[in-house]
């Protein structure tokens, strides 16, 4: 299913994005940061690239980057194809469940892991000119981003009183 991705401009975000890989599936992971790329650099936004050895370890290497400092937001990147056993089931789950930790923590994540039944699923859903999850994933760790500043704006008047 082709997705028409005509809008208007997208909003610009002063951020610096760290676009994190597991590279399993190389050529699908370049499709993915192909479209996670062109989102952030339409907003405006700055980004570094990275890659890691698969998808349960996007969650740790994300919170070791958010340690440093550098970043404003993250895109988490890559691919879990069904295989014959349970694998399939416990790196995907896995993988999700730790970046959802994360967001929770505050943190400003994009999750692009996408998990299907093959291949021709995958591409379908990694091509830019297609489904564009790579760029889907970056458009919303730019949201997320606009979010928290835009709640941090907000509370800066709250007068704040305990409660009896």
């Amino acid at each position: 299913m082709k997705i028409d991705k005509t809008h208007a401009p997208a909003e610009q975000t002063r951020a610096h994005i760290l676009i994190l890989e597991a590279r399993f599936y190389g050529d699908l992971c370049d499709e993915l940061c192909r479209g996670a790329i062109a989102a952030i650099e339409r907003a405006g936004a700055s980004w570094e690239r990275i890659a890691v050895p698969g998808a349960l370890e996007l969650p740790g290497a994300i919170a070791i980057a958010h340690e440093t400092g550098l970043y404003h937001g993250y895109v988490a990147l890559g691919c879990v194809l069904r295989g014959e056993t349970t694998h399939y089931d416990i790196v995907s789950n896995e993988s999700a469940r730790g970046i959802m930790e994360l967001t929770l923590e505050g943190l400003c994540i994009g999750n692009g892991i996408l998990t299907c039944e093959n291949e021709a699923q995958a591409w379908a859903r990694a091509k830019v000119d297609d489904m564009d999850k790579g760029g889907g994933a970056a458009e919303a760790a730019l949201t997320m981003i606009r979010f928290q500043r835009g709640m941090g704006r907000k509370a800066v008047g709250l007068d704040v009183k305990a409660s009896s």
